[in-house]
């Protein structure tokens, strides 16, 4: 989704405009999940508020306390940070060992913090990373490595699965959702989706389960970038490259369709390069069976998707979202991918939305003149308001792809004619005539039509026929 800086597709509910009825994504938590980079992605509370704050009471050491493992560990963490020596530390406890006795427990927590050893931030730090690693080191077969990137809705880590000696991401719910059902339910989907794509350009899901109290998604590795990175380091894409891009991922889509689902949240994120040129399409945390009707109608009048890219029918939460709702979220893709602009831009989501909903496009080519007309035609079938305005199917999208990648004209996607574009046929005469007598122009076009001169002419044969006939009758 977006954030109010406009980082493209960073979840973030929109807001309502002054001139204009709010359009409401679907709860921030409930939306797009976010692809995750090696930079780390968004900024993430995971375990921001899993245990006490500092100043917050708790019960009193060797009682049991809600913060665990990290209280017993703090000491030693901090010290080895070099955040405070071990002789603050030791005076901290000094004064908790004397809180216990006076009946008044206090944590190390609140010491360190109070007595300014340590604050606030490099404690919350401290205990997200202390968190990250715990929860981790839970999963059994698997060897952490390091972690990848954190979203609102995961963390993702790199890890080697020791049984197959192998390089795997690993997507862990975060502990603050792990007794939302709705999340829970809607983490395993994204897995059970994933497991039925058998296809080189998705990612491949192997494992999906659960370790203690932690929900976890085991996929494969992908060594690379995303095709946002691409297009923010050369600020766009060529177009032979996009066209190969896009090609690889209509048919990873075209796969996920014949299978029955649909992906409701194409965009560059979640579009992988690999190091040796693979293209991946990743996160299947959107994805919905086209049969499950239940979740369709569950879901009926809430927008889920990346306001950039999201299709029409999404934004008004229709019940029956096809594969169409894909190809226009490919069409944006493209379009940004070519041109380094998203379609349409706004002060916020909503704003956004509104112009997917009712703006014209501005034609990929008037952006970036280098764009062939065909590639220009073919962006704009994708992105046609009305799902039936687009292609009907990925093997049309790819019959046209194919084509503009040869350069050649596309078979199924033209552009109408732009009469200020057509420059005079002869030197001297107007492009545009004087109009004409409006009831003269309408009995010339019927006297000019092909279909009355074809009349008039069986006419005129069938009275010479009569005529002849009759004429040697009469001999």
């Amino acid at each position: 989704m977006v954030s109010e800086a406009y980082e493209p597709d960073r979840p973030l509910n929109p807001s309502a405009t002054q001139d204009e009825p709010p359009l409401s994504l679907a709860d921030s938590n409930e939306g797009s999940t976010q692809a995750v980079d090696a930079a780390g992605g968004a900024a993430s509370d995971t375990g921001a508020r899993d245990q006490p704050a500092a100043g917050e009471s708790t019960a009193a050491p060797g009682q049991g306390t809600s913060t665990g493992g990290f209280e017993t560990m703090l000491g030693k963490l901090v010290v080895q940070r070099g955040l405070a020596t071990a002789e603050e530390v030791e005076l901290c406890h000094a004064f908790q060992r004397e809180s216990a006795q006076l009946d008044e427990p206090r944590t190390l927590t609140d010491l360190l913090v109070e007595r300014q050893f340590l604050t606030p931030r490099q404690l919350d730090r401290l205990r997200r990373e202390f968190e990250a690693k715990k929860s981790t080191e839970q999963i059994p077969g698997y060897k952490i490595k390091r972690k990848l990137g954190s979203g609102a809705m995961a963390t993702v880590f790199l890890a080697r699965q020791l049984s197959l000696d192998r390089l795997v991401a690993i997507k862990v719910l975060p502990k603050k959702l792990s007794a939302n059902k709705n999340f829970i339910d809607r983490f395993y989907k994204e897995g059970r989706a994933a497991a039925q794509q058998n296809h080189p350009n998705i990612v491949s899901a192997y494992d999906v389960g659960r370790a203690g109290d932690q929900h976890y998604f085991v996929m494969e590795y992908v060594d690379g970038q995303t095709v946002y990175d691409r297009i923010v380091k050369g600020k766009r894409i060529i177009e032979a490259e996009a066209i190969q891009v896009v090609t690889l991922v209509a048919k990873a889509l075209q796969h996920a369709h014949e299978k029955g689902f649909i992906h409701r949240d194409v965009k560059p994120k979640n579009i992988m390069i690999s190091s040796k040129g693979a293209v991946k399409l990743a996160d299947l945390g959107l994805a919905r069976a086209m049969s499950d009707r239940a979740a369709a109608e569950a879901e009926a009048g809430r927008a889920y998707g990346t306001p950039y890219y999201i299709s029409p029918e999404q934004i008004r939460g229709e019940i029956k979202i096809g594969p169409a709702a894909d190809i226009y979220g490919l069409g944006a893709t493209f379009y940004h991918m070519v041109t380094g602009k998203v379609p349409f831009d706004g002060k916020n989501p909503s704003a956004v939305m509104h112009k997917h909903l009712k703006a014209e496009l501005t034609p990929p080519d008037h952006i970036n003149p280098k764009i062939s007309a065909g590639c220009a035609q073919v962006i704009e079938m994708m992105m046609a308001k009305r799902p039936k305005d687009r292609y009907h199917s990925e093997a049309d999208l790819l019959a046209d792809l194919k084509l503009i990648a040869k350069g050649r004209p596309p078979h199924f996607a033209h552009r109408s004619l732009d009469l200020s574009d057509v420059a005079p046929a002869l030197a001297g005469e107007s492009a545009f005539p004087p109009p004409a007598d409006p009831k003269r122009s309408t009995r010339s076009s019927v006297l000019e039509s092909p279909a009355f001169i074809i009349v008039l002419l069986i006419m005129i044969l069938s009275l010479l026929a009569n005529a002849i006939m009759i004429l040697m009758r009469q001999s």
